[in-house]
Formats: C-alpha cells, sequence, structure tokens
C-alpha cells in the first residue's frame, strides 16, 4: 500500500541519515565543537535496515543514504549492500548518497558494485584555501581525488553547491563549465536556517533569483522539466550543454510536491526538513520482532505530515527556524 499524506502526496523517497557524524565543519552546517550523539543512542546497521524494508515494503522507490557523512559510518558498506538486495528484487528503484566526497576514493567502486548509479557531491568551491576556510577541516585534493574514482567507477556524479553571499557567488559560473565540461550536473542550494552555528545566516543568505540573474549575463537558460525526484528545477544551459538545478526553499518553497520523508540514526522520523514534529520509530521497532508496530507508527507519523515548512532568514528572526542542525536529518 501506498503511503499517502493528508494533501494527498505519495511518500516515495526516503532519505535516512546513517549518523550525524563529519569528518568536515562547514560553517553553514554547524559549529566547529559540535556535540555529537552517544554511540549507543543509534540504531545499529541490522536495525536501519529492518526499517528501510518496512519503509520499501510500503511504497518507497528511492532511498537516500545521508549524514553527516555518510562514510564515516563504521561499516557503512555492510547496510548498503544489505539495502541493494531490494534493487536486485525491483522493490526499490533506486539507491543513492549524498556525500562530502572525503571518503570517495576509498568506496566509490563497491557503491558501484552495490548497484549504485549515482552519487550527490557536496562541492561550495574549487578554491583550496576557501575550502578549508568553508569546511574547517577539510582537504579539497581528496575530495577531487573522489570525484575521480567514482567517474572511474562509473558513478553519476552531481554537485551541491550552497550559495553563499560574497563567498562562493562570484565563482559559481566557473563551477558550472568545470562540472558540465567533466558531465557532472551542478545544483546550487540556498542556505537553511537549521540549528545554531558561529555565522549569521542573514550574511550567508543568497536568494537564488539573484544568482540566476547574474548567470543569466553569461548563460542562456532554459527552464525544462526534468525531475530526479528531489526537490529541484532545472534549467538546461546552452552554451554548456548541460543541466543546472535550483533547490529554493527560502524564496520558492517545494513543499506542494514533496514526496520526502526523513529517518535519522536514532530511528526518529521527520516529515519534514523545516518542522519539528516527528515520529519515534525506534521503540516500536525494538518492542517487537515483527514490524507490525513499526508500520502502524510510520502509518500515523505520514497522518501527521504538514503541508510545508516555515523557514526564514532575515535580520529580525536570529534564532534558526528548528533547533536541530542539518547533519542530524541529512538535508
Amino acid at each position: 500500500m501506498d503511503m499517502i499524506d493528508p494533501f494527498g502526496r505519495t511518500i516515495s523517497y526516503l532519505r535516512v541519515s546513517v549518523t550525524d557524524r563529519c569528518d568536515f565543519r562547514c560553517t553553514y552546517c554547524m559549529a566547529e565543537d559540535m556535540a555529537f550523539l552517544p554511540k549507543k543512542d543509534l540504531l545499529s546497521l541490522e536495525e536501519l535496515d529492518r526499517l528501510c524494508t518496512v519503509f520499501i515494503e510500503k511504497g518507497v522507490r528511492k532511498l537516500r543514504l545521508t549524514g553527516g557523512e555518510p562514510l564515516v559510518r563504521k561499516n557503512i558498506m555492510h547496510l548498503v549492500r544489505q539495502i541493494s538486495r531490494h534493487l536486485e528484487s525491483g522493490a526499490l528503484e533506486e539507491l543513492t548518497l549524498t556525500t562530502n566526497g572525503s571518503q570517495l576514493s576509498r568506496f566509490a567502486a563497491e557503491l558501484a558494485d552495490c548497484g549504485v548509479k549515482r552519487i550527490n557531491v557536496s562541492l561550495d568551491t574549487l578554491d583550496p584555501e576557501k575550502f578549508r576556510q568553508i569546511t574547517r577541516w577539510g582537504n579539497l585534493d581528496k575530495v577531487m581525488d573522489g570525484i575521480d574514482a567514482a567517474q572511474a567507477a562509473g558513478l553519476k556524479v552531481k554537485l551541491n553547491a550552497v550559495a553563499l553571499k560574497d563567498f562562493n557567488d562570484a565563482e559559481l559560473p566557473e563551477m558550472l563549465r568545470w562540472a558540465h565540461g567533466r558531465g557532472m550536473e551542478l545544483t546550487v542550494i540556498e542556505t537553511m536556517p537549521m540549528g545554531e552555528i558561529d555565522a549569521d545566516r542573514t550574511d550567508q543568505y543568497l536568494p537564488l533569483s539573484l544568482l540566476r540573474a547574474a548567470l543569466e549575463r553569461q548563460f542562456t537558460l532554459t527552464d525544462i522539466p526534468y525531475k530526479t525526484g528531489g526537490p529541484a528545477r532545472y534549467v538546461h544551459v546552452a552554451e554548456t550543454g548541460g543541466r543546472l538545478g535550483f533547490i529554493t526553499p527560502m524564496t520558492h518553497n517545494f513543499c506542494e510536491s514533496c514526496n520526502r520523508v526523513r529517518l535519522t540514526c536514532t530511528g526518529t522520523l521527520y516529515m519534514c526538513l523545516g518542522q519539528e514534529d516527528a515520529a519515534d520509530l525506534r521503540a516500536p521497532l525494538r518492542a517487537s520482532e515483527g514490524n507490525e508496530l513499526v508500520a502502524d507508527a510510520i502509518d500515523e507519523a505520514i497522518g501527521r505530515k504538514p503541508k510545508g515548512h516555515d523557514f526564514i532568514i532575515d535580520r529580525r528572526t536570529n534564532r534558526p527556524s528548528v533547533s536541530r542542525h542539518m547533519s542530524v536529518t541529512g538535508g
């Protein structure tokens, strides 16, 4: 039975944050001195597989692994290989992940072997010094090696860049040419007010309407109906022949077509990225060897999925819209 929310939207896309930990500390995502969840609070890989399986049985067709950084979770490839059985059976149409690229050179070939066809790599700049500045701990060369390994393994790579005012906005045309020159798509994303960070998000926030206007002084952008199942709206770039995506949770939210829910590594289900309401799936999961209790809990939660989020970034709103960091729910 498909999962239908109160607004008639079919929920077919599950994002699973397998860890809140990350080997970067991106300034728009988290504070440098982060307090992460105790390991004892995390679901085991077997429990994550069991929950994912219940969602697939209930109609999920696309599953994305996120973090934090998913590839820093110990034995993560065991979970990927377990979930991949649903690709082989045809129950799951796509298994993919979002990564910062730091561990890709280790895992790209095995990901491809498990049936992963494409991945998203978060990359906000091609300048090594600026990359170190924005990630605090990251090494651009290591990410570039990871992208090389992913493409060598046959994985289709899409780059995600958070558009940050006075940081990378002037660089995005160069990134676009570079990505398309290597056969990769690029999606730009507005920063979102999630969790306390060390920066002022009003200083970082760049409406993508302004970015698009700036890009159109150099490129011919044509809206196209292309969809990947996520929230991006795409344009064709005549000068490069590639696609460019825009994810605009602030200036033009995409809630009316939302088909997604998010599961955290503690078994908490968030029906909306921008709302605090959540459902505990860990307790019913552990209360029975069968899956009836957890299936009922999922149904109850989907019945509470809100129409949309209430993200605000302005000088009058100096608190984040939700207290949890992006790394908890995986973006």
